[in-house]
């Protein structure tokens, strides 16, 4: 009994390291500005990741992002707080997707998160969901 308890264990073991893994892979998409002027992204949210995780973008050109989650119980949402380059938002994800717009003003990088995290469990941002909105000329 005591083998097949150690078995579970180490798999569940692998599968969290998994898990964490695909979370730190890096997923680029680089934003095209469609004929209406505006750039679009899809993302979706998952268990402690966002596809893709590096976005970019062209300063001073309108920004939709549109971001929904994974089916499941667990609550996640999208936060992004740099006002001082037009880029300021947090938003509860659902399985239907929402939008979000917004004029990024200033070139840089700025980074996005989940900010969720139950009790005494690791952050979702600890667990490895954030992401990278990076804004070009």
């Amino acid at each position: 009994m005591r083998s097949f308890r150690n078995v579970w264990t180490v798999l569940a073991i692998l599968f969290l390291f998994n898990m964490s893994a695909a979370a730190a892979e890096k997923k680029e998409f680089t934003a095209k500005t469609d004929p209406d002027g505006v750039q679009r992204a899809e993302i979706l949210a998952g268990s402690y990741f966002f596809d893709p995780n590096y976005i970019i973008v062209k300063v001073n050109v309108p920004v939709e992002l549109k971001i929904r989650k994974e089916p499941g119980m667990i609550p996640h949402d999208i936060v992004l707080k740099a006002p001082e380059a037009g880029i300021d938002f947090r938003q509860e994800l659902k399985e239907t997707p929402e939008i979000i717009k917004f004029t990024p003003t200033k070139t840089g990088t700025y980074f996005f998160t989940c900010d969720k995290k139950l009790l005494f469990f690791e952050s979702h941002q600890d667990k490895g969901m954030t992401g990278t909105l990076e804004v070009r000329d």
